[in-house]
This record gives C-alpha cells, sequence and structure tokens, in this order.
C-alpha cells in the first residue's frame, strides 16, 4: 500500500499530504479549474479543495455556515444541518502566514446521487481558511457517504482503509501555497 504522499495541487500553486490510495478524480473526468478533487479508491469518500471567492459579507462563524449552506445549494441537498462549528488556530497551518482565520465544520446533508431518487446522509467536515489578502476563501471538504455494503475485494488486492478524520487534518494543516501568483496580480 502506497503512503501518504506530498502532492501538487493547482498545477503547483499548492501542495498537500494526500491519504494512501488517493485517486485524482480530474483523471477520470472534467474536473471545475477552482477545484482539485480525489476519491477513494474503494469507498464514496472524497476530498475537495476549492479556490473560492472571498465572501466579505460574512464574518467567523457565519462565513462556515454559508459556505456549507452553499455546498448543499450545488450538490442540491434536501437537508443540511450543522453539528458543530470550531475555530481552527492558523498557528497550525503551513498557510499560516497567509491565513487570516480558519474554521472547521461538522455536519449533514441529505444527497441523493446523480439519476438516483433516493438521499443518502452525508457527513461533510469543512476546513475554511480565509485569505482576504487574495480575495479568497479556501475551503477543503471531507465528504463521508454511508457504506454501501459492495463485495470486498479478493485476498490478493489489499485495498487502503477507509480515510479518517486524521487524513483531512493532515491535508488542511499541510496545505502549502508555493505561487502567490495563482490569485493573479495584487
Amino acid at each position: 500500500m502506497e503512503p501518504s504522499r506530498n502532492y501538487p495541487l493547482f498545477g503547483g500553486a499548492f501542495s498537500s499530504i494526500l491519504p494512501p490510495g488517493a485517486i485524482d478524480v480530474s483523471d477520470l473526468r472534467p474536473v471545475p479549474d477552482n477545484q482539485e478533487v480525489f476519491c477513494h479508491p474503494v469507498t464514496d469518500q472524497s476530498l475537495i479543495v476549492e479556490l473560492l471567492e472571498f465572501q466579505a459579507h460574512v464574518l467567523g462563524e457565519a462565513a462556515a455556515r454559508y459556505h456549507f449552506e452553499d455546498v448543499g445549494g450545488v450538490q442540491g441537498a434536501r437537508a443540511v444541518q450543522v453539528e458543530s462549528v470550531q475555530p481552527l488556530n492558523v498557528e497550525n497551518l503551513a498557510l499560516r502566514g497567509y491565513c487570516q482565520e480558519a474554521w472547521v465544520l461538522s455536519g449533514k446533508q441529505q444527497v441523493a446521487k446523480e439519476n438516483q431518487q433516493v438521499a443518502k446522509e452525508v457527513t461533510l467536515n469543512l476546513a475554511l481558511l480565509r485569505l482576504p489578502q487574495y480575495q479568497t476563501d479556501l475551503l477543503l471538504t471531507f465528504s463521508q457517504p454511508p457504506p454501501d455494503n459492495r463485495p470486498s475485494l479478493g485476498p490478493g488486492n489489499v485495498a487502503p482503509p477507509p480515510w479518517n478524520l486524521g487524513d483531512f487534518e493532515q491535508l488542511v494543516t499541510n496545505l502549502t501555497l508555493h505561487d502567490p501568483n495563482i490569485f493573479g496580480p495584487q
């Protein structure tokens, strides 16, 4: 099984540590330019890093809630429920020199997959890193749909274990900016 690895994001403008087995979804289908999306090879878990326009009209905890509800709207969630919102200590981030404030949010959304009628409860963990000097909100999302009773791989195939909050924390805290030009002329 491959170990966690430092992975270039957005053409090398950023990098971070991805958990074992992470598959770059852009190798499978088109992904918007402002997103990096990774999926687990066996579970339906995903990790998303998004560069979004800074939402100056919402501050603090309300900014994390705003983005959580926005994600729910984009995914057509039938219900959204915030379980907790906590400040994230900026000093623990590789982006500490750029990030003015950071928040983590845990919640659930009722979401139906494409072409399916039945909505499943998906656990979402979000980290919002605010970079107002670049007019950017960096949103990292860890999506954990319920397990779907798929047959496990045979004895010859060893799949990485499901990702956990420690894997997400590693992605968030190790996210590093290498090229501020990604934000355009300052």
